[in-house]
Order: C-alpha cells, then structure tokens, then sequence
C-alpha cells in the first residue's frame, strides 16, 4: 500500500519555489510571506489530516515539491508530539510548541538538516531568507492547529489517540 501524497502536487507550477520545496499559501494569523488560499483546505490541514496515516510509512516516493512540504510538516509534527506527555496541559504544551516553532532550526543545504539528500539547497541568500520566513510561519501555524487538535476534548491533558504516534518515526527520520 502506498503512502499518502499531497493533494497540491499540480498546483506547484503557479507557486513560488525555493530549491525544490514549494511555498504553498496557508491560513495563518502568524506574519510571514505566506498569503491566504482560495479554498478554506490548506497544506497544514493536509499535513495533520495525513500525518497518522502517513507515520507508520518508512519509505516515501516523492511525487513533487508538495510532496516534500508536506514531508517536513509531518517531521515537526512528530517532533511536536514527542514534546508532550500525557499530564501536559494545554497552557504548558502552548508554550512547549511555541518555543519549539520559533527555535532557529536548519534549512536544506545546511550542515544539520537531516533530509539533504531530498531537498535542494536555495540557490542565494534572499531565497534562504524567504525559505526560512515561510517555515517558520509554516512551524507556528501547523503547532496551532495541532494544539487544537490535541485539546480538542479536554484541555487538562492531550488525546492519547495523537499521543500514541509519538513512538512512531516517519521515514526513520526527524527535524
């Protein structure tokens, strides 16, 4: 059985690229240079509708640029998860994901990115600059909603039906 891919693999060529990763307009209150979609369904819904069934996949055949946003979403996803416990509240898990999200973190082409192999490395400096807005407004939007998520049901503790994929690593990877 094959993974799941991203749904925005053909709307990549109307879409900014840097390296090989597209710059995908999301829903977010965070600034950054991303810009809101036509439809209310954007990649980070996409990312935590796919990332449980995706995460018992060890290997990914990449289909395009979507694929690996959507690739990295589901690595800091899992990296999110792995930051709660089942007594975490929902006041300390906002501040654990949101240290998380705004902690500096590696592009590709960096020393310490863990999928170089996958990714292309921005071609100058201003791309780099622009790479490194959007994830970091990608990283908090995708901590938001998966807090929501999380917390859906009671806000004392996390579901454990997110937290049972913590064990779990998508493609043996993580950010």
């Amino acid at each position: 059985m094959p993974a799941y891919h991203s749904t925005f693999l053909g709307e990549e060529s109307s879409e900014r690229q840097v390296g090989n990763v597209v710059l995908l307009p999301i829903h977010t209150l965070y600034r950054g240079p991303s810009y809101p979609p036509s439809s209310e369904y954007d990649i980070i819904e996409e990312t935590l509708d796919l990332f449980r069934a995706n995460s018992f996949f060890k290997n990914f055949d990449i289909k395009g640029p979507a694929d690996r946003l959507l690739i990295y979403g589901i690595l800091f996803v899992s990296d999110c998860l792995s930051k709660l416990n089942s007594k975490t509240s929902q006041r300390e898990a906002v501040r654990v994901l949101n240290n998380l999200a705004l902690d500096s973190f590696a592009l590709p082409g960096d020393i310490g990115f863990p999928l170089n192999a996958l990714y292309q490395a921005p071609a100058n400096k201003n791309d780099a600059d622009l790479l490194r807005g959007y994830l970091q407004q990608f990283r908090q939007e995708l901590a938001d909603r998966l807090l929501k998520r999380v917390y859906a049901q009671d806000e004392s503790s996390p579901s454990k039906f997110w937290l049972a994929f913590t064990r779990r690593r998508f493609m043996n990877k993580s950010l």
